[in-house]
């Protein structure tokens, strides 16, 4: 914007219009005064300022403008139809003028001075902006190049203080610094330890990695400069960028031979220990096949003189007198007896049976649970009891194993239901998916006697009964085999209960098995239970 300067409307006027013809925006002032004002609230690249004035004159303007700071710069143009003499015109230039101009003024001179000052102060203007420019990036790149080589003055500071050996490569691959440890494994701060013959390939790939921009890490044997041996190290090198270029790479040499010996002597006698474990499982499946042949061999001899005592111990209870109810009640409870243990040989020949491998097949539970209802049928109807039971799914399973499992179940909620109310038994079940994939989760709740849960771990041991023999038959192995045959299946039991209050099991199932054989039972596993 161009500003005029002057006292009478109709110079102002004629100017305006010629400056405007030409493309100029026009700003205007009929004083000193009011034209100082406006210089202070508005940006003008030029002034065309009229010597004569009433009040500060033209001299005195221009000398003012040269006290601002915002309008120091700007061209002043003299427009004098008086003062033509030679000293106003040196007095013009020396306040601060950059051209006087008298009148008349011939138009056409006048806008190409005006057109030349203006284009003038805009490349000035343009050429201080953009000195600002330089020098604010100047400012920053030096305020950068502090930081910068604060931070590299502090990575050599950590680099001299750890205990590795430390380095940094410049990004054309040539050593920049390295620490006092390197010395130990090198003559000279220019080059790189001696690599193991066998390891030489591990200085190509790091340089591929260098090529790369990659981060490197690989174990590397390097000579001892002092014992001459060579020690295994693990070598890593990691990039230091900047505004995503590479302006530096930072490397370690880790001792670890200590730990690598170590290893390859832990490898070794895990080796030494497998092999051992192979010959042991050897022994115990042999082992395992021996006992499973002396099972079936001692259950047929332990019943056979089981059975002689029965019906030897019948015949002699039938022949005696009616009087002899002492003799009777003896004999009585030796059958009795001798029937618990034909139990007792038969439960523990099909928890041995166990250990037969088998193969997971697709089982149906619901269509088990319905058989084994109506196996069930007589004690259901003995008991009154009610079953409900939910929608099942398929499962991957050994049948006869799992129909074992809820058999067990079933009959020892019917037996242990309480006297006197009508016995409940819910199944419940539902497939869940986890992390782990889908599991099948059934519950199994009474309403009969319960148990303390403080017997919760117990109650899956062999043998342990918490009720006496006298009031519930069973011989305290039933649990146990569910509790096997549910771990052979990969999956979990467990029980809730409190007493009089009935009781809850939670079986958890994978829906789908590894199609693998049912692990053998190992004699350790049998002498713990």
């Amino acid at each position: 914007m161009v500003l005029i300067v002057d006292d009478k409307a109709e110079n102002i006027f004629s100017l305006r219009r010629t400056l405007e013809l030409n493309g100029f925006d026009v700003d205007s002032a009929e004083s000193g005064e009011e034209a100082l004002k406006k210089i202070l609230k508005n940006a003008y690249s030029l002034i065309i300022l009229d010597v004569q004035m009433p009040g500060m004159d033209g001299f005195e303007v221009a000398e003012a403008l040269s006290g601002y700071s915002k309008a120091k710069d700007i061209p002043v143009i003299f427009l004098s139809a008086v003062n033509t003499d030679k000293k106003f015109i040196a007095k013009g230039y020396t306040s601060g003028g950059v051209d006087y101009v008298t009148k008349p003024v011939d138009p056409d001179i006048f806008i190409l001075k005006v057109k030349t000052l203006h284009r003038l102060y805009e490349q000035n203007r343009e050429l201080n902006n953009i000195r600002l420019e330089l020098l604010e990036e100047v400012a920053t790149r030096r305020k950068a190049e502090d930081e910068l080589a604060e931070k590299f003055y502090e990575l050599r500071s950590i680099l001299e203080a750890i205990p590795q050996i430390a380095f940094t490569l410049r990004p054309n691959r040539e050593i920049e610094f390295v620490n006092e440890h390197w010395f130990v494994y090198s003559d000279s701060s220019m080059k790189m330890p001696v690599f193991h013959p066998e390891d030489q390939h591990i200085l190509a790939g790091m340089n591929e990695a260098i090529s790369k921009g990659y981060v490197f890490a690989a174990e590397v044997r390097i000579q001892n400069l002092l014992t001459a041996s060579f020690r295994y190290h693990l070598l890593k090198i990691i990039p230091v960028r900047q505004d995503n270029t590479i302006i530096k790479w930072v490397g370690t040499f880790t001792d670890i031979h200590e730990q690598k010996a170590a290893t390859e002597v832990l490898e070794h006698k895990v080796k030494e220990r497998t092999e051992e474990l192979v010959t042991k499982n050897k022994e115990l499946e042999n082992s395992n096949h021996e006992l499973q042949q002396f099972a079936s061999v001692a259950s047929h001899d332990l019943k056979e003189p089981l059975r002689k005592i029965q019906i030897f111990s019948s015949i002699i209870n039938d022949k005696l007198p009616a009087d002899e109810l002492q003799v009777k009640d003896n004999m009585k409870r030796i059958v009795e007896s001798s029937q618990r243990m034909s139990k007792l040989i038969n439960d523990l020949l099909d928890y041995s049976r166990l250990s037969i491998s088998t193969l997971f097949q697709k089982t149906h539970i619901g269509q088990l649970i319905k058989e084994i209802i109506s196996d069930l049928e007589l004690s259901i109807k003995e008991k009154n009891a009610i079953i409900n039971v939910s929608e099942m799914p398929v499962i991957d399973a050994v049948p006869g194993q799992i129909r074992q499992v809820f058999q067990n179940l079933i009959s020892n909620s019917l037996k242990f239901s309480r006297a006197g109310e009508q016995p409940v038994i819910d199944i419940f079940g539902e497939v869940v998916t986890t992390n782990q994939g889908a599991t099948c989760v059934i519950t199994i709740t009474d309403n009969g006697i319960g148990f303390s849960e403080e017997f919760v771990d117990k109650i899956f041991t062999i043998f342990q009964r918490l009720n006496s023999r006298e009031t519930y038959e069973g011989t305290g192995i039933g649990l146990a085999i569910v509790k096997k045959i549910i771990e052979k299946h990969n999956g979990t039991i467990s029980a809730r209960s409190m007493e009089g209050k009935g009781a809850t099991f939670t079986i958890t199932l994978p829906v789908h098995q590894v199609l693998q054989e049912i692990p053998v039972l190992s004699n350790t596993q049998l002498s713990d239970i």
